[in-house]
């Protein structure tokens, strides 16, 4: 799980095993494979690494899922 911050600056924890897709547009989207969508306070990259850490905790060195990268648009 990792800890977010809705707008209202409320915090929750998503389950960092259910995200599909991350977009700041400029507003956070964070999106589950179950629909679910949440707008959050940090940033992508933020939400990205924050994912990457749970990673490395729950799974140690030998990362048993494909590994999580960033892929920034040409614009930036």
């Amino acid at each position: 799980m990792i800890r977010v911050t809705r707008l209202d600056r409320s915090q929750f924890y998503l389950n960092a095993e259910l995200v599909q897709s991350v977009e700041s547009t400029p507003d956070t989207h964070v999106v589950l494979m179950n629909g679910h969508s949440y707008v959050v306070r940090e940033t992508d990259t933020e939400i990205v690494d924050a994912i990457l850490s749970y990673r490395r905790a729950a799974y140690g060195g030998g990362v048993s899922r494909p590994p999580m990268v960033l892929v920034q648009s040409e614009a930036e």
